[in-house]
């Protein structure tokens, strides 16, 4: 089967063809290049307007000395409205002439597919980290979840403000990579909420750092290294959160080498398998519609003309993953036996007694991973022993080594909520967060793995533990975020997540009163919040 795909979400108008028997792919594309600052909606349209019917029959030429075309994919979504519809008229009027079926495909999950199948990984989780997006993927029944994903602005997007505010023109981001190898790191704000990440607070740290006369090269290196850090670093969270071993790079960010290099470093420590795909398959391009288009073609996932509008909100979670089987998934459950590695810390038990101890992250800048490290090591001495006061069952804390950043605790449950899920527990994991959020504590990190479940009579049945990432804050927003990562854990991991969830509210709304209602109905504004809403 030879398939042609078409790009244009954004700014690359290119066409490709996809040679299923010799697994050959051909590329042509023309990206759009402003003269200065990010894109421009309606520049983009006309240069896709100009661009896409040369790209389309330099592909269609290709084909032709192949045998021709079997299929037409298009990129349906999440993009620009004004090039989408572009790219899918053209799309249409193809799939007609030649009288082949039509294929609409979801840019970001094309972006993980075309690692999965050079990698030829069975159930990777995605790091996507391009322009306009940035998020984490994992496949479960029948769909790829959305683990984690920015709160406010892609990666790319959060680099090119910074660059278009020093004046440097599009892309911004291979710029920053070369400056920061001549920069010292300067510390800027680091925000990661369970595998949730926000950039705005560092973008605006490193514009005024600029303004106040630091070395542009010291900015680009605090820059890249807090930010490329807090992807690896929830990228990691949501590999200990699956049990996986095996990680994909989608995205233009990903032809970072600095970002490549902390998430190989990451995966190496954890014993799991990293792939990146070649550059022109991480940048906007048309050969990874073509492939993803292959195998939606080859199950029968295909378009009527009446049915093939595009989506500029079309998120990856809405995608049914028709081409591969259900019985794979990135959730499973890992071992608990002996010492347990998680995404922060090695955690060994022996008999009653737990010793977690936050182990150095290679990957990060010593100074950062040293900061980070002694922060949240008292952060959750602290937060434990204040939630256990306010009536939350959590471990004793015995003993703090702030110099190995290790916390000897209590051991509690015989294991995680992972491996126990039900109504009942989610119930009172929701009734928890709601006596926290009364007294201004949030959690920071209230997943699945960080809940443990007792069976003993006479014993609370849920505890909440690893508070690393948590605060003080009387925030309707910080606390809507708890509630939101605990409920991307579940439906990252859970069988059947609605009455999981539904238990979950209810208990926090029946604990919480007049001021959970007001969290919850944030929590519908953080839901539709993502960048692919």
């Amino acid at each position: 089967m030879r398939v042609l795909g078409i790009e244009g979400t954004a700014w690359a108008a290119s066409a490709a063809v996809f040679d299923t028997e010799t697994d050959e792919v051909f590329i042509e594309s023309d990206p759009y290049e402003p003269e200065s600052g990010g894109i421009h909606p309606r520049e983009a349209a006309e240069h896709m307007g100009e661009a896409v019917p040369r790209v389309v029959e330099t592909a269609l030429e290709h084909a032709r000395s192949g045998g021709g075309v079997d299929a037409v994919a298009f990129s349906r979504g999440p993009g620009l409205g004004p090039c989408l519809r572009i790219v899918g008229t053209a799309a249409r009027a193809l799939s007609g002439a030649l009288d082949v079926p039509l294929v609409g495909v979801n840019h970001m999950v094309a972006h993980l597919e075309i690692g999965r199948h050079q990698s030829g990984f069975d159930a990777p989780v995605c790091l996507n980290a391009s322009g306009a997006n940035a998020h984490l993927l994992g496949y479960h029944n029948g769909r790829y979840r959305v683990l984690g994903e920015t709160m406010d602005t892609g990666v790319g997007n959060a680099i090119d403000k910074f660059t278009r505010h020093v004046g440097w023109s599009h892309p911004g981001g291979p710029k920053v990579e070369a400056r920061a190898r001549d920069g010292e790191y300067i510390d800027l704000p680091y925000v990661v909420k369970g595998m949730d990440f926000s950039f705005s607070g560092i973008m605006s740290a490193a514009k005024d750092a600029y303004d106040d006369g630091e070395p542009v090269e010291n900015v680009c290196c605090g820059l890249q290294e807090t930010v490329f850090a807090m992807l690896t670093e929830v990228t990691e969270r949501a590999l200990s959160l699956t049990g996986t071993d095996e990680l994909v790079l989608g995205g233009g960010v990903g032809q970072n080498a600095r970002l490549r290099a902390m998430l190989r470093e990451m995966c190496e420590a954890r014993g799991a398998s990293f792939y990146a795909p070649e550059p022109r398959f991480l940048r906007d391009n048309a050969g990874m519609i073509a492939v993803l288009g292959a195998k939606m073609c080859d199950a029968g996932d295909t378009l009527s003309i009446p049915d093939s509008a595009v989506d500029p909100n079309f998120r990856p979670d809405e995608v049914p993953v028709s081409w591969r089987g259900t019985q794979e998934s990135v959730a499973r459950a890992p071992s608990e036996s002996g010492t347990v590695r998680g995404a922060e810390a090695t955690v060994t038990t022996e008999g009653d007694v737990v010793r977690k101890r936050r182990l150095p992250k290679e990957y990060r800048h010593a100074r950062l991973d040293e900061r980070l490290r002694r922060e949240r090591t008292v952060a959750e001495a602290r937060l434990l022993s204040e939630a256990r006061r306010v009536g939350v069952p959590t471990p004793l804390v015995y003993d703090v080594d702030l110099r190995e950043s290790m916390l000897t605790l209590q051991r509690v449950g015989e294991g995680d909520l992972a491996r126990a899920l039900s109504p009942e527990a989610t119930r009172q994991v929701g009734e928890h967060l709601a006596t926290l959020h009364d007294a201004g504590i949030v959690h920071g990190d209230p997943t699945t793995r960080n809940v443990r479940v007792s069976k003993e009579t006479g014993e609370p049945a849920v505890f909440l533990v690893d508070f690393g990432l948590g605060f003080h804050t009387g925030h309707v927003e910080d606390h809507a975020m708890d509630l939101h990562v605990f409920g991307q854990s579940v439906e990252g991991t859970a069988e059947t997540p609605e009455p999981l969830l539904d238990a979950c509210l209810a208990g926090y709304l029946d604990t919480g009163g007049e001021a959970a209602e007001d969290v919850v109905e944030r929590l519908r504004t953080v839901e539709g919040r993502g960048r692919y809403q």
